[in-house]
């Protein structure tokens, strides 16, 4: 069992997430059923105003989840050195069975509750509330989902243990054993930037275009791609080490944290892709939506290739 400050923290906003989150959940089923836009009865009243009410709660908190996700992953690092053997956060993971679908599941959950967060701002915006019923349904599935992560969170803290070596992130995050991440790390670097930048071309192409399905969707691909591209080819130019794969080194001080940038960068540049897929946006909002995804995913796509640039301008040659 292992227990820090940092731990202690996330334990005690679980706690007051799941009160809050819980009681949101009971007026969103109440909401859910009983519902009627037409009604001017004394029910459909109070539904008003709990809806306003349940809608609050439940925004807050997936605002604060998100930025939480960047403490979650500061804390693994943090606390890797206390784990013998571990040398950052891909150590903390590895200790732990319930750590790599929890992560999994983090990530999946940021997108949700961002697109839930949008679909509410779209909702509020338009006085019939076309998108009511259907936020709060989501908010049944997404309820559960938020319970299973914080379960899943306190099963593996508390299941780590501090006196089991742990394999360091260059024997996780290595091309040399026989398993889908090596094999992954072995793809040639010539299909995998033409991946990475015909990915992104392609996306550019969609938005001129104004093919929104297309665009949304290359968005989607550009997520696993460009993570791909990262751990397997850019991330090395960023060490300056051609076998150091791993993505959790790259929000050390030593590479002046520059991972937390890569990945929120990523992260806005595709949600606001997605969510162009998802939700009928006005005219100049979905423009909007166009040049702010554009403009993330090609700043991740500066950065990263700047990096290699640079390492061949110094040193003239490639790794």
């Amino acid at each position: 069992m292992l227990i820090n400050p940092e731990i202690l923290t996330l334990y005690i906003l679980n706690i007051l997430f799941f009160i809050f989150m819980s009681l949101a959940f009971v007026m969103s089923f109440k909401i859910v059923l009983r519902w009627d836009s037409s009604a001017t009865t004394e029910l459909q009243y109070t539904l008003e105003k709990r809806s306003y009410l349940s809608a609050t709660i439940i925004k807050y908190i997936f605002y604060i989840k998100i930025p939480l996700f960047l403490f979650f992953i500061f804390t693994l690092d943090k606390i890797s050195f206390v784990l013998p053997g571990a040398m950052c956060g891909a150590g903390v993971v590895n200790a732990s069975e319930y750590a790599t679908p929890l992560l999994f599941l983090k990530v999946i959950n940021l997108y949700l509750f961002a697109y839930w967060i949008t679909l509410d701002s779209e909702d509020m915006k338009r006085e019939s509330q076309p998108y009511l019923k259907q936020k709060f349904s989501l908010f049944l599935v997404f309820y559960l989902l938020f319970i299973i992560e914080i379960a899943l969170e306190t099963t593996m803290f508390l299941n780590i243990d501090i006196k089991s070596v742990v394999d360091c992130c260059g024997a996780i995050f290595s091309n040399n054993d026989d398993t889908y991440l090596s094999l992954v790390l072995s793809m040639p670097h010539s299909l995998l930037l033409s991946l990475f930048y015909g990915n992104f071309i392609l996306m550019y192409l969609a938005s001129r275009f104004s093919q929104v399905t297309l665009f949304a969707f290359l968005n989607l691909t550009f997520i696993f791609i460009s993570l791909i591209s990262l751990v397997s080819f850019f991330g090395t130019y960023i060490y300056e080490l051609p076998t150091h794969h791993c993505p959790f080194c790259l929000l050390q001080q030593d590479y002046n944290y520059v991972g937390y940038l890569l990945y929120g960068v990523l992260f806005i540049g595709t949600f606001r892709g997605l969510v162009i897929g998802f939700i009928e946006l006005r005219k100049n909002e979905r423009e909007n939506s166009y040049r702010i995804s554009l403009f993330f995913n090609s700043l991740f796509l500066v950065i990263v290739s700047s990096y290699t640039l640079l390492y061949f301008i110094k040193n003239g040659v490639w790794l």
